[in-house]
């Protein structure tokens, strides 16, 4: 008997694709059940609601043609600096615990380097980022557009030194 030294990877194993057109209307509706109304009195959204996602760096993660996982990423400067805006970032409930969320965002950020990209800014769960690169240190002196608990408020270097020097407002360009 041979033993392929390949991983063997269940039939069911979702997949993780760049996002396409066609899959938008099953993204927001990812993202109102993980969030519910209440996403629209965030800081965040008001960088997202007059923005244009960056198509190549934003995924979803299909099990059986389905949604049951999504991140976007969004220009914004900080004080004139160009970043990358990660968020949402929203895995369906019965999916979560499986490393969905980390693998979503580790290909948003790997796109996002490909791009050209320094730095992403998030506001999340620092001690969930932290895993993935982000730091609240390096956005010590960014300032969202609205209340944020700056405790939250993460960035992520994508090429050594793309960190450094991000301080003032988060806007759109």
């Amino acid at each position: 008997m041979t033993v392929s030294s390949a991983a063997v990877v269940p039939q069911d194993a979702p997949s993780i694709e760049v996002e396409a057109p066609h899959h938008a209307a099953a993204v927001e509706a990812l993202v109102d059940r993980a969030f519910g109304p209440g996403r629209f009195a965030k800081s965040s959204e008001r960088l997202r609601e007059t923005n244009r996602k960056l198509d190549a760096c934003s995924f979803v993660a299909l099990r059986g043609g389905q949604v049951i996982g999504s991140v976007r990423l969004w220009p914004v400067t900080i004080g004139g600096k160009p970043a990358a805006f990660l968020g949402p970032l929203a895995v369906d409930s019965e999916q979560r615990s499986a490393g969905l969320g980390q693998s979503l965002v580790e290909a948003a950020c790997a796109a996002a380097a490909k791009a050209g990209w320094s730095a992403v800014l998030l506001v999340g769960d620092a001690p969930y980022f932290s895993r993935i690169g982000f730091s609240a240190a390096p956005a010590a002196k960014v300032v969202m557009p609205g209340p944020a608990d700056q405790r939250r408020v993460l960035l992520k270097a994508l090429v050594p030194g793309g960190d450094e020097g991000f301080e003032g407002r988060v806007a759109v360009p």
